[in-house]
């Protein structure tokens, strides 16, 4: 079996705001075909990590390779790099002012240069993908919580992204419509889509996952596969934290 390419590389990622450090000494590596799964407490550090990842914060120290080149180097094209390592976020960020498809191709136009038609084109077949082709000239303020996410999932995927960043993509939705977003996201898991999601969804984390990174005040407590997270954690902190969620779903 021949080795797996190696794409992210976060190497003692450090961030502090003011006098409080978020992130300590962070280290861990994406391969392709990954789906990483980060999991914590509210205030823990994950999704400043991956906006960190996302470089819509500065890292404070340290350094963040993507295929072996540091992103935080100020000679990088930013607005090319996200085309590449994409985001969806917990809060949607839709052009409210745009209907579905033209939030799916401005992106596309502007940033990647395709032909407006092309664009197009690959709009619609990724929101086909996602169950929301019904609603191309819908405007955001139309559409349901679970919709606008799958929107912005299309989104994202119509940049065809190495590497899809999710930051608590369910977090903000009424739990009728966490399901139908956690279905897409684990349909692009079995398509080999190269994935890092922040999530409080343990079901997620537990079943879908190639790789579960558990966050306590800013460090890694913990990583592994699924199986040795959730089935035989080793620090007190990785116990604690699972044991509220034995009661639930997972």
């Amino acid at each position: 079996m021949s080795e797996k390419e190696l794409i992210l590389q976060v190497s003692h990622l450090q961030k502090s705001f003011g006098n409080h450090a978020v992130l300590n000494d962070i280290d861990f590596e994406v391969c392709k075909g990954d789906v990483v799964s980060i999991i914590g407490a509210s205030g823990s550090g994950k999704s400043t990590m991956l906006r960190c990842i996302n470089l819509l914060e500065e890292p404070g120290g340290g350094a963040i390779l993507f295929h072996g080149q540091d992103i935080t180097d100020p000679k990088v094209n930013v607005p090319a790099y996200r085309a590449k390592v994409g985001m969806v976020f917990q809060n949607f960020n839709l052009f409210n002012n745009m209907t579905v498809l033209e939030n799916c191709i401005v992106g596309q136009v502007k940033v990647a240069k395709k032909k407006p038609e092309e664009a197009r084109e690959s709009a619609i077949r990724y929101l086909r993908q996602v169950g929301m082709e019904p609603f191309l000239n819908a405007k955001p303020r139309q559409l349901s919580g679970g919709q606008k996410q799958r929107v912005a999932i299309a989104r994202a995927l119509a940049m065809e992204p190495e590497v899809l960043l999710f930051d608590e993509p369910t977090s903000a939705l009424d739990p009728q419509m966490v399901g139908e977003v956690l279905s897409v996201m684990e349909d692009l898991a079995k398509q080999g889509l190269t994935m890092l999601v922040v999530t409080h969804e343990m079901a997620f984390a537990r079943d879908v996952s190639t790789h579960v990174i558990y966050m306590s005040e800013g460090v890694i407590e913990e990583e592994g596969t699924p199986e040795q997270i959730f089935g035989a954690p080793k620090s007190d902190k990785t116990k604690e934290f699972l044991a509220r969620f034995r009661n639930t779903s997972i």
